[in-house]
C-alpha cells in the first residue's frame, strides 16, 4: 500500500547515495516534515538513526545542527548560556562595555537554528541519556518555536521552523506529553536483503561469495541468544573491509571467523562465539 505523503520537492527525503532507507522509514520522515513534527527515532546501535539526520540534510541541501546529549546537559543548554564567569572577567579587568549582557548570551544548538535564515536539519542526538526532565522542559520550544531570555527580556522567534530528528537509544522511557508531540518510528535491524544493499554502496566490487559466506556468519552470530552485544552494520563494514584487505578466501569463512574482535566487543561474546563454534563442529563432524 502506499503510504507516500505531499511534501513539497525540496523537503521530500527519498535516500541519499550513500544511505538506504526502507519504504517504512521514508514515510515516516515525510509526514514529520509534512506535519512539522519532530521524528523520533529507536532501534538498536547501528540501525542508522544518526545518520538518517544527515542523509535528510544532503538530500534536501539544508544545514545540518547536531546537539549531542550527554547525561549532565540541560535543555536550557540548547537554547543559550549565560556567561556569568565571562562578565565577571571583564568586569574586574575593564574588558569592554559589561552592561551590554547580550555579549554573553552564547546559543546553543536549538538556539542557533532559530535565527537561521533558512530552514534547517537539527539532530538532538541520544535524548535519553540526559535526565528525565530534559525532554519536558523542551516541550514548549519544539512547540510553539520560540524562548525567552531573563537576562535581556527578550523572546526569541524562530525565522524557520527547523527539521528535527531525535535519536533515542531506549536507555530511558520518555514522558508521555514529550511522546505525544512526535512522529515515532522504530528501526528495525536490517534484513539481509537490505544489508546486501547497504553493503553494496560502501563495496560495490565485492566478491559476490565472499559477501554471502560473510552474511551467513554475520546473521549467524547475532542469532546466538547469549551474545550480549550483537555486530551492527558498522562492524559489518569493517569486518568486511578486513576480509578484503586480507585476502581472506571464502572457503577459510566457513570453518572460521578471522578477526572476531572486529564484530564482537565483549570477552563473554567472544568466548559465547567459541563455545557456539564448537558445537557447529561437533555437528558437522558428525554429519560427516
Amino acid at each position: 500500500m502506499d503510504y507516500s505523503v505531499k511534501t513539497d520537492s525540496v523537503n521530500r527525503f527519498t535516500g541519499s547515495d550513500d544511505y538506504v532507507v526502507s519504504d517504512e522509514l521514508m514515510y515516516a520522515t515525510n509526514i514529520a516534515i509534512a506535519l512539522q513534527k519532530p521524528l523520533l527515532l529507536k532501534g538498536e546501535p547501528g540501525t542508522g538513526k544518526t545518520m538518517l539526520a544527515h542523509a535528510i540534510a544532503k538530500s534536501t541541501g539544508k544545514k545540518l545542527y547536531v546537539w549531542s546529549v550527554k547525561s549532565t546537559t540541560k535543555a536550557s543548554e540548547g537554547l543559550y548560556i549565560y556567561d556569568t564567569v565571562q562578565r565577571l572577567y571583564d568586569s574586574q579587568f575593564g574588558e569592554g562595555d559589561v552592561g551590554d549582557i547580550r555579549k554573553y548570551i552564547k546559543l546553543g544548538r536549538l538556539g542557533e537554528t532559530f535565527l537561521s535564515d533558512e530552514q534547517v536539519i537539527l539532530l538532538i542526538d541520544e535524548i535519553d541519556k540526559a535526565d528525565l526532565e530534559f525532554p519536558n522542559d523542551l516541550l514548549w520550544e519544539l512547540d510553539q518555536m520560540e524562548y525567552y531570555i531573563p537576562e535581556t527580556k527578550e523572546t526569541v522567534k524562530a525565522k524557520h521552523r527547523p527539521i528535527v530528528v531525535i535519536t533515542s537509544n531506549a536507555e530511558k522511557e520518555l514522558p508521555d506529553a514529550f511522546l505525544r508531540r512526535c512522529i515515532f518510528h522504530y528501526i528495525e535491524f536490517p534484513s539481509p536483503e537490505i544489508m546486501t544493499d547497504i553493503v553494496a554502496v560502501h563495496f560495490p566490487d565485492l566478491e559476490e561469495k565472499l559477501l554471502r559466506s560473510a552474511m551467513e556468519r554475520f546473521y549467524w552470530i547475532r542469532s546466538l541468544k547469549d551474545i550480549q552485544k550483537k555486530p551492527s552494520t558498522s562492524e559489518l563494514l569493517d569486518w568486511l573491509q578486513a576480509l578484503v584487505i586480507s585476502g581472506i578466501s571464502v572457503e577459510k569463512l566457513k570453518t572460521e571467523i578471522p578477526y572476531m574482535g572486529v564484530l564482537l566487543k565483549k570477552n563473554q561474546d567472544i568466548a559465547e562465539l567459541f563455545r557456539a563454534k564448537e558445537i557447529e563442529s561437533r555437528r558437522f563432524d558428525v554429519r560427516r
